[in-house]
């Protein structure tokens, strides 16, 4: 569970109030060391290390300051030594100067246990002996004053000096580390103790409650001292499986970052303390290009290089900033204080020049890129929901303009109030009369008869009036919503294809869907359980997609494909011809029809390039055994040149506009009694028989 945001190591720069701070603390702390070691004298330490009790309060110590005991996920509490037990009873016991001593030569062992910069182990082992100093003030205050030669075990009636002295270990202690972190941190004082004095004196009274007994048994049986490990095992074991799920809970698995749930806390946090003219800062940043590089390279490529993100952005920030991983590619920078925006654009400098730096992984070199939108309270947004949403628009202004830094701009957002309330509109009108279904014809250019119906999502608003549907499906598929129209538009066009297939209009239903709803493999079992309730065959409807669907390998893997390929319900690629990739991956998903864009079909007749494209399209097509249908035909020319072609079918107003279901069934009820004819041209037109 190591923190990768834990900038304590770094060292502070000169003659800043942290460096300071620690210098003050490191000198004052090493004084009164040396003080406390020139009272012990040589002879009493020679003849202390030549008992058995030494060693193993000297092996107990160093075993405690390597396993703390950490109860809070939170950076700001950090852990608890259970050597804080043994050390103030070795203080109690024989003194002030062996228990500082042994507890120092435990930090600078687990210093290099840990790796830790020196000036962090000399403030611990200054903080430690001066809160063990005050401490043994409080006791000779009380006319105690042990030494190796002259051990002391306390007394009941003892209790309130050996409290007191607890006391002030513990305040000490407490006070010397709170100041180094809110300096660290850049947090106030009274922020840092009220995050940390709740969690540190729980584990503290347990742990200075216990050294009387510890010097009662170390007076009696040293032996037996070994012993009190089994509790501190219990303690310590408790805690870290409790801290491990919070931590899990709180932090991505693969980064380690902290993830949006504790990004939210530190936002909201950080907006709270927030005074004067400081200003809270999120930055949202997005890599450019990182699928190609799992898509090149496979995602446990992909993995390695976003944790080398993770470890170069968390030592580009500044102490007391939070970098957090919001998914995929995207990550989050909490900024709790910052000037301005000017400083803001400086942080995602610095942030963009640390991932420039070329990477090699896999035998090859990667130069990275990322683009970086900034958000600031309280000029952008007052709450985190805003700032994050406002952060993304500006991160897609640097992304479209190629920028790279971009600060929020109210006059350039499109997602504008109107389009939020927008969006709240249509969360509500999903599931009600608002959405509705108008279906189109398929009708096969050979025959004319109708070979399908594609469904096309409607939205009337009780004020606005009709909305298009490229105003309003764009912001349900960045949003959450598009999962919830996709369920409604199959649930009213499975119960349309039930209406007309039990009245004998066998027409088939398209349904258009996202990649991600084709992927998700509850899809199948949705389709699979509306069909059995209805008493349909699974060729009653068919889904579409849109050839971006090419772009990605889990399409030709994804067992929700598969699954509704052995369920029997056809595919369909639309908008066939926009996209870029490799006409050789068409072969490889398995769709029964491919629907040419109607950008190009509506061209044909006036651009000898479309209709090359066209062409070599439905020529393809057959080749792979599979049927093309044209859409957007609007004209009885395009019609003929398309059936000269060998299309399959087509759909366009040339046959029928989108219709509401009663106007569908009607129109469908009209031909079924009717046989095509042919005019001189070969169109085929509907006659009575």
């Amino acid at each position: 569970m190591t923190d990768p945001s834990d900038t304590r190591d770094t060292a502070p720069r000169p003659f800043s109030p942290l460096w300071t701070y620690l210098a003050g603390v490191v000198t004052t702390g090493f004084a009164a060391l040396v003080v406390a070691e020139v009272r012990l004298g040589l002879e009493e330490l020679s003849e202390l290390g030549r008992t058995s009790l030494f060693w193993v309060l000297v092996v107990l110590v160093v075993l405690g300051e390597l396993r703390p005991i950490v109860v809070s996920i939170s950076r700001l509490a950090g852990g608890t030594a259970t050597s804080t037990l043994f050390t103030f009873a070795i203080l109690l016991y024989h003194g002030l100067s062996v228990a500082v001593l042994i507890h120092g030569l435990a930090l600078v062992v687990s210093g290099l246990s840990y790796r830790r910069a020196w000036h962090r182990v000399a403030f611990n082992v200054a903080q430690v002996t001066l809160a063990s100093t005050a401490a043994a003030v409080v006791l000779g205050l009380f006319g105690h004053h042990p030494r190796p030669a002259f051990p002391w075990v306390p007394e009941g009636t003892d209790m309130i000096a050996v409290g007191l002295a607890a006391l002030a270990y513990f305040v000490m202690r407490g006070l010397l580390v709170c100041g180094a972190v809110a300096l660290h941190e850049r947090r106030s004082l009274t922020r840092v103790l009220r995050t940390t004095i709740g969690h540190q004196s729980v584990v503290y009274a347990a742990l200075l409650g216990l050294a009387p007994l510890v010097v009662v048994v170390m007076s009696r049986s040293p032996a037996l001292v070994p012993l009190f490990v089994a509790p501190l095992a219990t303690m310590y074991f408790t805690a870290s499986m409790s801290v491990r799920r919070d931590h899990q809970a709180m932090h991505d698995g693969l980064t380690s970052l902290p993830n949006r749930k504790l990004l939210i806390l530190r936002t909201e946090e950080a907006l709270s303390e927030s005074r004067g003219d400081a200003r809270v800062g999120l930055l949202l940043l997005d890599l450019d290009r990182f699928k190609e590089v799992n898509d090149t390279l496979g995602h446990p490529v992909g993995d390695r290089l976003l944790q080398i993100v993770a470890h170069r952005l968390t030592h580009s920030v500044r102490p007391g900033d939070v970098v957090a991983r919001l998914g995929g590619d995207e990550f989050a920078v909490l900024l709790p204080t910052v000037r301005d925006a000017a400083a803001a654009r400086e942080v995602a400098a610095r942030l963009r020049a640390a991932l420039t730096q070329p990477v090699r992984l896999e035998g090859m070199t990667f130069d990275m890129d990322a683009s970086v939108g900034i958000a600031l309270y309280p000029d952008h947004a007052p709450d985190f929901e805003l700032l994050l949403q406002r952060s993304d628009v500006a991160m897609y202004f640097a992304k479209e303009g190629r920028s790279g830094v971009e600060v929020y701009v109210a006059e350039r957002d499109r997602n504008s109030p109107e389009r939020l309330n927008l969006l709240g509109d249509l969360r509500r009108a999903i599931g009600g009369s608002d959405l509705r279904l108008h279906y189109q014809p398929k009708v096969s250019l050979a025959t004319g008869t109708v070979e399908g119906a594609e469904a096309l999502l409607r939205w009337w608003h009780p004020e606005r009036g009709r909305i298009s549907p490229a105003d309003f499906i764009p912001l349900a598929e960045q949003s959450y919503l598009m999962h919830q129209i996709t369920a409604h538009v199959i649930d009213a066009a499975l119960e349309q294809a039930a209406e007309w297939w039990h009245s004998g209009l066998e027409v088939p239903i398209s349904i258009n869907v996202s990649a991600r709803d084709l992927l998700d493999s509850a899809l199948p079992e949705t389709l699979e359980a509306g069909l059995d309730r209805l008493g349909l065959p699974p060729r009653a409807i068919q889904l579409e997609v849109t050839e971006r669907i090419l772009m990605t390998d889990q399409a030709y893997t994804s067992d929700s494909v598969h699954a509704l390929v052995q369920l029997g319900i056809p595919l369909s690629l639309d908008d066939f011809g926009t996209g870029y990739s490799s006409l050789v991956r068409l072969q490889r998903l398995q769709v029964s029809e491919v629907k040419i864009d109607g950008s190009f079909v509506q061209r044909l007749g006036k651009s000898v390039d479309d209709e090359r494209i066209v062409r070599s399209i439905v020529d393809l097509v057959r080749s792979l055994g599979l049927r093309s249908v044209a859409e957007g035909v609007e004209s009885e020319e395009v019609a003929r040149i398309l059936r000269e072609m060998g299309c399959d079918a087509a759909q366009g107003w040339r046959f029928a506009e989108p219709m509401p279901a009663d106007d569908m069934t009607a129109w469908l009820r009209a031909r079924m009694d009717a046989a095509p004819s042919y005019d001189r041209y070969g169109s085929a037109e509907f006659t009575a028989r």
